[in-house]
């Protein structure tokens, strides 16, 4: 018997859940391995080698943004038939029922086969841009990095492991489309596991035998990561504990004679959208990426290596609990807000994509509260403990403290552009991709006022980002209220805020933070401990 829509809507919120947890758990094992490893190599390595390895990271985050995010965003609108509860009927009387299975079934096996046929493209786009970007960053890389030892062998080993990372992608669409969460965290867990091992010892070895080895383990890193993906995506969605399915990962033939598919393998609905968000993913990877390349273009490799530090340490609530909750609401709202075959949606899964909306927004802001205060607070005495002396300074400090005030405008930007993703049709991608270009000017603007007029180096980049978070946010939340309200059930402000109490008291704790804090001393970190304390009961 096939699903009633609020059945349907339950089982997917409840597959949202539960892959909320492994995303989580993915973020958190990959950045707990990352974390120690860095630990271990830190207090020996200098800020320049940081700064090529920040270089080397965005390096292949270009490519592999370029060649598989709007592949991706493309393929999240490819629900999936709702399936049937009793795939064994029992007598000639569910031969109709017995249809419908068949029915689901046949139109499962043709929405996997699209995704799959589609996620090829990520790995043409990334053969063609590994090559010219990989030619590009070895032409204009500075000087002082250029000179680092095994430089070329770097940024080559970089490269191919973003390519071999693509080759996945028919694996992943499948896993994403059907929601199998334990599936990616037993293949990406031990992979994260392996780079921080790979990229550990192959450092501790080059510094016991003292060869100067420049930010090669970083590649070895990423190459070792890329290896266990596909060997483990491999081995598990092929190996003989995957299911019988009637597709294949080929890229095979779906339809010969239907104008929905281009070449009869490429979902037409799904290529437009595809080419809509691959325009707007080159001014959205400047916006997200643009601190990193201005550091890039216009400082120093150790100012580079401090503000990686920064964004590292300070990022670790971003990636590890906004990301993952990010992913998969996002998954979450394509398959609430998919329209049927009729072109409508059904009122009980708006309502329940609004609900998760709000809930997360109301979340954030408790969370928001925590951070703006707790975070510049905690911070001198954690840098202290953790980078050692050569990292302990007012500048690393006060960076750091800076982003914490970052991190919620992170977070708000993200979820609500992750509901846009999902609910826009390619008209409303395209208007949001021309309002891109006036954030653009918007961020440069800011960027140039804080860098240039106001000579804030490294800070006025993170508030530069504050900035371009915001008006990103602020658009975002609009298209929210005018979807909802077309869907005639309006979000209401009073919906999402909190009790103004709650403002208050994070208001009066962060100004006395900022005004006042602690001293540094054993004394210091007990009351901030206690402070920390009360002030997270109270909120």
């Amino acid at each position: 018997m096939a699903q009633s829509p609020e059945a349907r809507t339950g089982t997917m919120l409840a597959s949202s859940a539960t892959g909320t947890t492994f995303l989580i758990l993915i973020q958190l094992s990959s950045r707990i391995f990352t974390f120690a490893s860095n630990q271990l190599i830190l207090r020996a390595m200098s800020p320049v080698i940081l700064g090529i390895a920040a270089q080397l990271e965005l390096f292949q985050v270009t490519i592999l943004y370029f060649s598989r995010e709007s592949i991706r965003m493309a393929i999240q609108r490819q629900p999936l038939q709702p399936m049937s509860t009793n795939n064994s009927p029992k007598s000639k009387a569910d031969s109709a029922e017995k249809e419908q299975v068949t029915s689901s079934q046949s139109h499962l096996a043709v929405a996997s086969q699209s995704v799959v046929n589609l996620s090829y493209l990520s790995l043409s786009l990334g053969l063609l841009l590994t090559v010219v970007i990989t030619s590009l960053y070895r032409y204009y890389a500075p000087v002082q990095a250029a000179f680092t030892p095994y430089f070329q062998h770097s940024v080559v080993i970089t490269g191919f492991a973003s390519l071999l990372e693509l080759a996945i992608e028919p694996f992943f669409a499948v896993i994403q489309q059907r929601m199998w969460y334990e599936k990616r965290a037993a293949v990406e867990m031990p992979a994260a596991f392996l780079r921080s091992l790979t990229t550990c010892s192959s450092f501790i070895y080059a510094s016991r035998a003292d060869v100067p080895i420049g930010a090669l383990p970083f590649a070895l890193g990423h190459l070792s990561y890329s290896l266990a993906l596909l060997c483990g995506y491999c081995w598990t969605m092929m190996g003989r504990g995957s299911d019988n399915r009637p597709f294949t990962y080929r890229l095979a033939k779906i339809k010969t004679s239907s104008s929905e598919y281009i070449f009869g393998r490429f979902p037409r609905p799904l290529m437009s959208i595809a080419a809509s968000v691959f325009l707007q993913s080159v001014v959205k990877h400047i916006l997200t990426q643009g601190d990193a390349m201005m550091l890039a273009a216009l400082s120093t490799l150790e100012d580079q290596g401090i503000y990686s530090l920064a964004a590292n340490y300070g990022g670790l609530v971003a990636r590890i609990i906004f990301q993952p909750l990010e992913e998969s609401s996002r998954n979450l709202f394509s398959s609430l807000l998919s329209p049927d075959e009729t072109g409508k949606r059904d009122k009980s899964q708006v309502h329940a994509a609004k609900k998760h909306l709000v809930g997360l927004l109301r979340a954030y802001q408790l969370l928001s509260l925590a951070i703006f205060p707790l975070g510049p607070l905690m911070i001198p005495y954690v840098l202290r403990a953790l980078g050692g002396s050569q990292w302990a300074s007012t500048k690393v400090e006060d960076l750091l403290s800076l982003y914490c005030y970052y991190i919620p405008f992170l977070a708000f930007n993200g979820i609500t552009e992750a509901f846009v993703s999902s609910a826009a049709d390619s008209s409303q991608i395209r208007n949001q991709t021309v309002w891109m270009g006036a954030f653009s000017a918007c961020y440069a603007l800011a960027a140039y006022l804080f860098l240039e007029v106001g000579s804030m180096g490294a800070y006025g980049l993170v508030l530069a980002n504050i900035v371009n978070m915001a008006v990103r946010t602020l658009w975002s939340y609009n298209f929210i209220r005018k979807y909802f309200a077309q869907q005639g059930d309006a979000i209401d402000a009073t919906e999402i805020s909190m009790q103004p109490i709650s403002y208050a008291a994070g208001v009066a704790a962060t100004t006395f933070v900022a005004r006042q804090g602690f001293e540094q001393s054993n004394r210091g970190i007990v009351q901030a401990v206690l402070f920390s304390g009360v002030y997270g009961i109270l909120v």
